[in-house]
């Protein structure tokens, strides 16, 4: 059984401008005698401190009584909103970010969050509207043009989400996730030293850039160094244990490297974390390949198709259980299916076991 390059889709870093994310002392100072807003300036500062520790829930709640206190309070609707994407709740905290803007049409890291969030709610029209709306102050950031080229990238345009990649690096050439997320953009070109090289760079300069040890671990991965490509995908998990894509590639790795068993349980948790990804029922049929099962192969493999049927050689090993299975007419309808799709190893199994 051919060994195949790739195993799961790259991922794109994600990434958070630190002084739009928090804000550790409040951004202006309660010189009136008011008590309510003394009081609210105190449980936003406890919010920070909360926030600062990861204790997120306990920020929400402090920041509840800065608002209760003082309801015009944008910096803590902010800063509520922050707690509430950390947690997860994209919608809570989008209704945040919009009430920060709804107190202070100016406050500029409101808007650059909410773009964030907008795109990652898929409004894409919004987050650029956003994001426009802050060029003028934000012309000179590194991470405004990180931001913008992840959403370029979503809108498919990904000459302009290069040159906004290039234009972070001008402004900060050691800007790990703009690293990163160029060399994803490589490697979708078929540039895999450039990639390579960025990936590399990347994981240099930030040791917690998950998502380059993910990436780079995958390039040792198309060149076979399978051992080095674990120790990378490790990292990554170090980071991040329960993503589900790096979970995946550790599984595809130890496939590679006969370690079936030990595969399966990680793809397995993979799927149970993520059943949509397709490339991890692909893994999944090739864990049964291994072990001469073709029967659950084939669902596995056919689910695969089913989810994304660009899955790298999802049709050549579809193929390949059906010859397996002894049904070798069905298995030559996949590889001709595949090699129309442009599964190159499809074509080349129909050319070799078909007439």
């Amino acid at each position: 059984m051919a060994s195949i390059p790739s195993h799961t889709p790259f991922r794109y870093s994600t990434f958070v401008i630190q002084y739009s994310l928090f804000i550790i002392h409040c951004s202006f100072l309660f010189a009136c005698s008011n008590s309510d807003k003394d009081e609210s300036a105190l449980f936003f500062q406890r919010g920070n401190v909360s926030f600062k520790t990861g204790e997120y829930r306990q920020a929400i709640r402090f920041y509840n009584e800065a608002i209760e206190k003082n309801p015009d309070f944008a910096d803590a609707y902010l800063n509520r909103g922050l707690a509430q994407y950390r947690l997860g709740d994209l919608q809570a905290a989008l209704a945040d970010y919009d009430r920060a803007v709804d107190k202070d049409a100016e406050f500029w890291q409101a808007y650059f969050n909410r773009a964030e969030v907008r795109s990652d709610l898929n409004d894409l029209q919004g987050s650029s509207d956003d994001l426009t709306k802050i060029l003028p102050v934000y012309r000179d950031s590194t991470y405004y043009y990180v931001r913008l080229g992840n959403l370029q990238v979503k809108q498919n345009r990904l000459s302009a989400a290069q040159a906004a990649y290039e234009k972070a690096l001008a402004l900060d050439p050691k800007n790990a996730e703009a690293l990163t997320n160029r060399g994803v953009l490589y490697f979708n070109q078929k540039q895999f030293d450039l990639a390579k090289t960025d990936f590399q760079q990347a994981t240099q300069l930030d040791p917690k850039q998950h998502f380059a040890f993910n990436n780079l671990g995958q390039i040792l991965s198309r060149e076979k160094k399978y051992v080095e490509a674990l120790q990378l995908t490790d990292k990554a998990l170090a980071l991040q244990p329960t993503q589900p894509y790096y979970l995946n590639n550790k599984g595809y790795l130890l496939l590679q490297t006969n370690r079936p068993d030990d595969a399966l349980k990680l793809i397995q948790q993979s799927i149970k974390l993520d059943d949509q990804n397709g490339w991890a029922h692909r893994n999944l049929g090739l864990y049964y390949l291994a072990k001469n099962q073709p029967t659950p192969a084939i669902a596995a493999l056919k689910e695969a198709e089913r989810l994304d049927a660009s899955v790298e050689n999802v049709y050549a090993y579809l193929g390949q259980a059906y010859q397996q299975a002894g049904d070798v007419a069905k298995a030559c309808q996949t590889w001709k299916t595949g090699g129309t799709a442009g599964d190159e190893l499809a074509k080349e199994q129909n050319a070799r076991f078909c007439r």
